[in-house]
């Protein structure tokens, strides 16, 4: 197959490419300029800015293609959560997944996000209501039924797969896990809140694997790409802290806790056996 990735050269991009590279398949990668064009991509394809990219130059970037997946959006670490930058994704992920359809793509995989469901829930898999309260999140939501209820009736495979909480790899420096070891490495105090909530933590290569299977499946629909493994906050900055044997220096409770901030978000992972079987009833 030839396969169109979009956000290649992001965070979850650079990590999935490895394993898709080893999959067989020719990858074509949407970049900002030339000099992003990693090693195992084999057909680069540039748009400096991909959300307002010409009908045309979709169309040519989609030529041949067998599967689409769509990892570009508004991802800054400062506002991504409520940037009106998600209205210009919104709309030019559904024209590029129009043009996908009239291009013939077999398979569209968008990316989603753990935020889009009923928090209240706290345990989460695919068949739980939705409830998204950011900007981001209500973007992310919208574009998957918007998508769904068009691929379905179009008779085309679409599936969407909604990440929770990664860490590791060449995260933002203002992510959690960064500033942990930058602290802990200096000897500084890490101030924190309180750290009872209580995530699903997944480190990047694994994201990469899993997301990678999942593209390269027949699932359909919403999954979950997570490790369903639930910790809290403060138990996962100890793990942290461990490596430098400096518990000493983190600070439970010198921060607010975020207003809203959900107290359980943990996911019921996707599985190829699992999608297998629901194939078959």
């Amino acid at each position: 197959m030839r396969i169109l990735i979009t956000g290649a050269s992001g965070y979850v991009g650079r990590a999935l490419l490895p394993s898709l590279s080893g999959s067989g398949h020719v990858l074509r990668c949407v970049v900002r300029d030339p000099s992003q064009a990693i090693g195992c991509v084999d057909e680069p394809v540039v748009f400096p800015d991909f959300f307002t990219a010409s009908e045309s130059a979709l169309r040519a970037a989609l030529d041949g293609v067998d599967l689409v997946l769509h990892l570009a959006w508004y991802v800054d670490a400062e506002d991504y959560l409520h940037a009106a930058d998600n209205l210009l994704c919104v709309s030019g992920t559904l024209r590029f997944a129009h043009e996908a359809l009239k291009m013939g793509v077999k398979r569209f995989v968008g990316v989603g996000t753990c935020l889009e469901y009923d928090a209240s829930y706290g345990y989460l898999t695919r068949h739980t209501p939705l409830a998204p309260v950011s900007v981001y999140a209500c973007a992310k939501a919208s574009v998957y039924q918007t998508l769904r209820a068009t691929y379905d009736r179009m008779g085309a495979e679409f599936a969407w797969a909604r990440l929770f909480h990664i860490y590791g790899g060449q995260e933002d420096p203002r992510r959690l896990t960064p500033y942990l070891h930058a602290r802990l490495a200096a000897g500084e105090a890490v101030d924190l809140t309180s750290g009872r909530q209580i995530r699903d933590y997944m480190r990047i290569e694994d994201v990469g694997e899993q997301l990678s299977r999942f593209a390269l499946s027949k699932t359909t629909g919403a999954a979950n790409i997570c490790s369903g493994e639930p910790v809290t906050v403060a138990d996962f900055a100890r793990r942290i802290a461990a490596e430098y044997g400096r518990e000493d220096l983190l600070r439970f409770g010198a921060r607010p806790d975020r207003p809203g901030d959900p107290a359980c978000l943990v996911g019921e992972p996707w599985s190829a056996s699992q999608a297998a079987q629901e194939n078959r009833l």
